[in-house]
């Protein structure tokens, strides 16, 4: 059974890029990216030992600038063999600033460096012509500079990139300022019904105060709807992103919980209780995904390099197809080897409600830019 729905997938997709030479009406295309981390530097990138983050994104956006031209690689996806075309959207997933510690710049100045990059310097278009939309979520590292750590900072908060992207996603009547921003008010949570598929985007990583705004935006969508999910954590998370179960203490180095997300860690005092694991706080995730089985992929960055895998929860009892992305300052092993630098281009087709997602190594001759762009792996799922 399983290699006749293999053969039949075979065919679909392959029939599809016939069909898609010749009509791409159907094709949605997305760049997803995540932890851009301005405001350190890379060690070694294009000849430059000390390469800022201001200087590698826009590197990296230029590259991206020229996708639609690129021809996507034979492997039986999404308009396999074809040119690449017009990007939809670009999505970001998160720690757009790294955090302030000492002597990292404020969350402003790499705000503003991000604008320049990701705003200004992008000049991609969609299948309408228009420019391609940008797509953002905050990441731990943005909240913390919003919040406060427990190591010095310096300003001690500078919520900067949090209301930038708040104001960028949520289009208030009245834009936010610093100096009324409230994390606990103010959440980035949104959707997009696009091509007959329904994106959520939310805050660091779907905790219970987060699925209970998920609730009421599933609530308006049919069951026969795919939905995928857009968040800045893994799906396990991390302990130390929950709130601080010890009463009466907040941010301090001596728990060393962040209170990024606002439920209360359970598995016991310290980030370390149990290996840090977060197996009770991942129940109340799998029971919802249960509960939603229209939910069919879940793309992440925070630990960051490319990977698409299943994610099965504690108990395994449950499979949902998960994308890691890497990250441009940060990767595990793009960090060391700047040949493996990758961001990933999603391609959706929305009348077979297939999904092709792609890494796309985007500096692998570094002495020569023009000649970088090379495909790495690929998935294809069923939406």
């Amino acid at each position: 059974m399983r290699l006749f729905r293999q053969l039949v997938l075979l065919l679909l997709l392959t029939t599809g890029s016939r069909a898609q030479s010749k009509q791409q009406g159907h094709i949605i295309n997305i760049i997803f990216t995540s932890d851009a981390h301005y405001g350190i530097n890379r060690k070694d990138f294009r000849g430059d030992t000390a390469a800022s983050g201001h200087t590698v994104n826009r590197a990296m956006i230029r590259e991206m600038n020229q996708l639609p031209g690129i021809r996507l690689p034979r492997d039986q996806g999404i308009n396999s063999g074809n040119e690449t075309g017009p990007i939809d959207y670009l999505i970001q997933g998160g720690d757009v600033a790294n955090r302030m510690e000492i002597p990292i710049p404020s969350a402003a100045i790499s705000w503003r460096q991000f604008q320049s990059d990701y705003i200004h310097t992008l000049k991609l278009k969609n299948h309408l012509g228009q420019k391609t939309t940008l797509l953002l979520i905050p990441g731990n590292h943005d909240l913390s500079n919003a919040l406060g750590f427990y190591r010095p900072m310096k300003p001690i908060t500078d919520p900067a990139p949090m209301v930038g992207i708040y104001n960028l996603m949520m289009h208030p009547t009245k834009p936010l300022t610093k100096a009324c921003y409230n994390y606990a008010r103010d959440k980035v949570n949104y959707s997009k019904n696009i091509g007959g598929i329904h994106f959520i985007f939310i805050t660091l990583w779907p905790d219970s105060s987060e699925r209970k705004w998920m609730e009421k935006d599933l609530a308006k969508v049919s069951l026969r709807t795919p939905v995928v999910l857009f968040t800045h954590d893994e799906p396990e998370s991390e302990a130390k992103h929950f709130s601080n179960p010890n009463k009466k203490r907040g941010i301090n180095a001596t728990d060393k919980f962040e209170n990024l997300l606002a439920e209360i860690y359970k598995e016991g005092p310290t980030i370390l209780a149990d290996s840090g694991k977060t197996t009770m706080e991942q129940q109340g995730w799998v029971d919802f995904i249960a509960k939603h089985p229209n939910i069919k992929a879940y793309f992440h960055g925070n630990s960051n390099w490319n990977q698409f895998y299943t994610y099965h929860g504690p108990d395994s009892t449950v499979s949902l197809p998960t994308f890691r992305v890497d990250s441009p300052m940060k990767g595990k092993f793009s960090g060391t080897d700047e040949k493996r630098l990758s961001f990933q281009v999603i391609t959706i087709d929305t009348k077979t409600r297939y999904m092709t997602v792609r890494e796309c190594l985007w500096n692998t001759d570094p002495s020569d830019p023009a000649r970088s762009i090379k495909w790495g792996d690929s998935q294809t799922i069923a939406l």
